[in-house]
């Protein structure tokens, strides 16, 4: 069974039709980017999915027992309020400090455990959310533009981590990202939404559709070739390496 499915799903606000006509499911294991321009309805599509806002028209189903961890866009939280990495990894059910210093190591920053929440930099407080999310055991990591405010090198470095923690741990990842050209390496589908589902697929063919060059046009950026270049050098992917040659 699909670990989640929508049939038919329609969401509108205040009178305002968000999306229409969407028909969506996700695997075990798979990696599935959401892209799209601004308003084009994509974190709307997340929410719903999410269970957050209710469809105005249309069906989602969930895998019976389905476990997801959710990492929003950068958390706001106010720098004159106490809150240690620890008490933070521990909301809303409590963790043991064990389970908490693993889920750092794994995604890279051990040592701030003890650290206040306001005191980390855009990259470490990314990856403490996706620890917090990852202390559940998640069936399926979901990201709404995870990497938001990171430099390019941030950006290639948390989608190499995202593909690791799949890989080690079987999750699904379902992400919001308008980090075109790292998607485009480090998804096994991508799905482009403007109101409704433009075009999906493996990403060499959603970059070829018409839809996408119509919304998107033909550059690549230089996050690409980063994340590419981490990518093949460790892990000699094929077809990672033919896509970093491509220059459409």
């Amino acid at each position: 069974m699909s670990l989640i499915t929508a049939r038919g799903l329609a969401l509108q606000f205040g009178g305002v039709r968000v999306l229409h006509d969407i028909d969506f499911t996700i695997e075990r294991g798979e990696i599935v980017t959401i892209v799209g321009p601004n308003g084009s309805g994509k974190t709307s599509l997340l929410r719903a999915l999410l269970g957050v806002v209710p469809p105005t028209k249309g069906k989602i189903t969930r895998a019976k027992g389905l476990r997801v961890g959710y990492v929003p866009q950068r958390l706001h939280i106010d720098p004159g309020l106490p809150l240690p990495v620890a008490r933070f990894l521990s909301l809303p059910l409590r963790a043991e400090r064990a389970a908490m210093e693993a889920a750092l190591a794994r995604v890279g920053v051990p040592g701030v455990i003890g650290q206040n929440m306001a005191t980390l930099s855009g990259g470490q407080f990314q990856r403490v959310l996706l620890a917090r999310a990852l202390l559940g055991k998640p069936d399926i990591l979901m990201l709404d533009e995870p990497t938001a405010g990171l430099d390019q090198p941030g950006v290639a470095s948390f989608y190499q981590l995202i593909e690791d923690v799949r890989r080690e741990t079987g999750c699904a990842v379902l992400s919001v990202s308008h980090d075109l050209h790292v998607v485009m390496a480090a998804s096994d589908r991508v799905i482009c939404v403007n109101g409704h589902i433009c075009c999906e697929g493996a990403p060499h063919v959603v970059r070829a559709a018409p839809e996408y060059r119509a919304l998107f046009g033909f550059g690549t950026g230089g996050a690409l070739a980063l994340y590419q270049h981490d990518h093949d050098h460790e892990h000699d992917h094929a077809g990672h390496n033919h896509a970093e040659h491509e220059h459409d």
